[in-house]
Formats: C-alpha cells, structure tokens, sequence
C-alpha cells in the first residue's frame, strides 16, 4: 500500500500552501478541483465535501459512482479513494482536519454511527436543493469563522461539523444505524467499534489482530454464543458475517490499490495459505482474487 498523503501534499498537488490550525475549509471553484485528478491513495486526514454544480466519478474502497450534481461526500483516513472530475465547472465546498481536531463530542453517541467515522456503508449523499441551500449555509459560516478572530472558533467548528454529520444521519437508511439502548445494542455497538479499529491493514507489515467470533467475543468478555445473539438481534447479520463483509471489503481494496501479491494481502487477513484466501474471497466476491483483480484493471 502506498504511504498516505498528507494534507500538505494534498495542498500541494493543487497548488497551495496548508495554512496553520487544525481545520481547513475552501471553496472548490478557488481550488482547481475542476481539473485536478485526485490518485487513488489513503489520506491522512478526514474531509466533507458539499458539491452543489459539476461532476466526476468518486471512487472508494470497491465502488465507483457518477456524481452530477448536488452531492455530500465523508472520507476518513481509513478509506482509499480517488476523484476524477468530468465537467469544467465545479462549485461547492469541503473542509478538512487531522485526528487531533477530533474530540468526544464529535465521535460519541449518535455521530459514532456516521458516515465520517465508517469504513463501510454509505459516504455519499444526494441532498435535496432546500437540504444543498441549508448545508451551503453552514459552508459560509465556516469560512467566516475560519478568518475571523473569534477566540472559540475552533470549538465553533466543530459545532457545524456536528450538524453536516447529522444533516447525514437524517439521510441515511434507518437500518444502516442503531441508537444504544439496551445490553444487545451496546454489545453490538462495542463489536462494531472494535472491528472497525482493525481496518485498513498495511501489508506486508501489519497482520489482522483479531480473526473470528471467538477471538472478538474473549476481547469484549462475552461468550461467543452471547455476542452472536446480540448482533443478530440488533443488526440481523452474524458476527461471522460482519467479520467476513469487513475482512472481504478490505482484500477488495488491497486488491485495487496496492502491489502487494495476493499471497501477502491473503496472510496479512488472517489466512496462513494463500488457497484458503482464494476459497474465502471466491465464496465472498463469487470470483477469485487473481480474476477481481484483473478485471478491475481490464476497466480501469
């Protein structure tokens, strides 16, 4: 895999010098995004981007979609995307900040289940225009505080943060989120939150640390019999089912994005031969990874 970009190169690459804090917020049409090809990589940083005229085709982990229009986007550090655009004219918005802007009123309760913070799921978001006119609100504010010299304005940030996040969660299907309130819901939101910390592997020198249902349920001290019943319960999927979706969606991004061998991205996963990866991906994918592989080169 290759290393992460840093938000300094990021800037770079569009011809502009990081300014100093922890949060940044632009306007894209004074930022080139009309005509800067963004490469599939990991970034080091998170980003919300508001596109309200223009398109281009957002690709991330393992899928690829058209935007033409008005569209709300979530990247994190843990997801490898790449942005090519197809119209001369592009106007919106995105901020960006590193972990350290980060703090427990942005990643606790109801925001933990948002798009900034997952690795799977929905990142991307067709806003209505009475939804684009209220967010591009909420973009100018930013700007504003962003030049000005109120003493809290960090803390003021990440307030507007907080409402785009939950401006998503209105948006997003109710099944794809859960509020905890019972012992199988907290259950289910501890396993959820532990799995998602295991992702993205670096291969070939970081292996998964936790492999199947038994190795999750000692880590959270509950019999695997317990936790299994709370997530089906909770979330209608098996733990083994989570952890396969989580383990496959991964394989699909080192598979697209990096050079590792398949034999590498296969151990790094949990599995000692690279024919019990083959099986497992087959089974998952309904292809190989060789034949997932080559595909995506063939249409690329």
């Amino acid at each position: 895999m290759k290393a992460k970009e840093s938000v300094t190169s990021f800037f770079e690459l569009h011809g502009k010098e990081y300014p100093s804090g922890q949060f940044s917020v632009n306007r894209l049409e004074e930022f080139g995004c009309s005509t800067t090809n963004l490469p599939s990589n990991r970034r080091d940083f998170y980003k919300i981007s508001l596109i309200v005229e223009g398109g281009g085709i957002l690709s991330y982990s393992d899928k690829s979609i058209r935007i033409e229009g008005a569209c709300l986007s979530f990247m994190n550090p843990m997801i490898p995307y790449s942005w090519e655009p197809t119209t001369n004219l592009q106007t919106g918005y995105f901020c960006l900040f590193q972990e350290s802007f980060i703090d427990a009123h942005l990643k606790n309760g109801s925001l933990a289940q948002s798009p900034l913070f997952k690795t799977g799921g929905n990142h991307i978001f067709f806003p209505d225009k009475e939804k684009v006119d209220f967010l591009r609100q909420i973009f100018e504010n930013m700007l504003r505080e962003m030049n000005s010299g109120y003493a809290n304005k960090q803390e003021l940030q990440k307030s507007y943060v907080q409402i785009i996040m939950h401006e998503a969660l209105k948006m997003q299907p109710p099944e794809t989120y859960y509020q905890a309130g019972n012992a199988s819901q907290r259950i289910s939101e501890l396993f959820i939150e532990l799995l998602e910390r295991q992702f993205p592997i670096d291969p070939p020198h970081q292996v998964i640390r936790l492999k199947n249902a038994n190795e999750y349920a000692e880590h959270l001290s509950v019999h695997t019999n317990h936790l299994n019943r709370a997530l089906k319960e909770t979330t209608g999927k098996t733990t083994t089912e989570w952890i396969s979706e989580k383990i496959t969606a991964e394989a699909k991004a080192l598979l697209l994005h990096s050079n590792c061998d398949i034999a590498e991205i296969g151990y790094c996963l949990g599995f000692e031969h690279a024919s019990n990866f083959n099986i497992f991906f087959k089974k998952q994918a309904g292809q190989t990874p060789n034949q997932f592989r080559k595909a995506t080169v063939s249409i690329s």
